[in-house]
């Protein structure tokens, strides 16, 4: 008869000695997850803090600016900085301005781009590639190289000081067009053809099939455009020559700007009011952001 050979249990030194690794592994997990958001707090506790120290000293004085500039708390609180904006310099005009030309550049924008996205992704026609290379260039020129041919021809237009200055040049941008192909690229050809298959030309095809797939790139790319467009300042301030047709961070920086030195308590103010909507816009839009510069990426 063949004798049968139990296995034999593990002795209590091999079970110490595996619980002991075991300890350990969890141990260093847990310092480095802790040293993780260590180096996270601190680097988000150094980008708020500019942010925080600019909104505290816009309550400040002038003269208490002066002195102490790297204080935080201001000894004498005033709301004078926010009172000249929203009264004598009548801030709500220049945000009225800031918002049209904003909100009309985000809506070209997601129509164009989206459009011109989808014809390098999912059409075929000559040029194709050459056109993607067009705009892929475009994308690495620096906005400066084009700022004096693009006022030769907004002046010889006759557009200077008007909305369409302002709006008509950044209607389309390469950003945007690079942002809805790659993400369009990832749209099954099998929904396309069936959308054809059932009679749906380009135009329908597009509204109804494409769009509604694209609400995180959309998104994104409204955050960016809007985030770009109020932030404008150099194209603003030589497109409009008037002030009913300045823009909030023009009419900051003119209006900072004493005779013989800046207000800073009042730029601080001015500072604090124009990024207020920036704000709100990237806190509603957060999640769609993410999500779509995660997506993007991806494909």
């Amino acid at each position: 008869m063949t004798p049968t050979h139990t296995p034999s249990a593990p002795s209590t030194t091999t079970i110490a000695t595996e619980h002991g690794r075991g300890s350990d592994a969890v141990g260093t997990s847990r310092r480095a997850r802790a040293l993780t958001y260590a180096v996270l707090t601190l680097a988000v506790a150094a980008t708020l803090m500019p942010f925080v120290w600019m909104l505290l000293s816009s309550f400040k004085t002038q003269g208490e600016l002066l002195r102490d500039p790297s204080g935080w708390l201001p000894k004498s609180p005033t709301l004078s900085n926010y009172t000249a904006w929203l009264g004598d310099l009548h801030i709500g005009h220049y945000f009225l301005n800031s918002l049209i030309v904003a909100f009309v550049t985000v809506l070209g924008n997601l129509l164009f781009c989206s459009m011109i996205g989808y014809a390098l992704a999912k059409l075929d026609f000559p040029g194709k590639r050459l056109l993607f290379a067009l705009v892929m260039i475009t994308l690495m020129v620096p906005g400066v190289v084009t700022f004096v041919p693009l006022f030769v021809m907004v002046a010889k237009l006759q557009l200077v000081n008007t909305y369409a200055a302002l709006i008509l040049p950044y209607l389309a941008t390469p950003l945007g067009v690079f942002l809805m192909r790659q993400f369009m690229l990832g749209i099954p050809d099998s929904l396309l053809e069936a959308a054809r298959i059932d009679g749906a030309g380009h135009v329908r095809t597009f509204v109804r099939i494409v769009l509604p797939l694209c609400g995180p790139p959309l998104a994104t790319l409204a955050i960016l455009t809007f985030l770009s467009s109020w932030n404008n300042f150099l194209w603003p301030l030589v497109a409009s020559q008037s002030e009913d047709k300045y823009t909030l961070p023009v009419a900051l920086a003119l209006y900072s700007q004493g005779q013989n030195a800046t207000h800073y308590g009042l730029l601080l103010a001015g500072s604090v009011l124009v990024i207020a909507p920036i704000v709100a816009l990237f806190v509603a839009l957060q999640r769609f952001f993410v999500q779509g510069v995660a997506t993007v990426g991806i494909k």
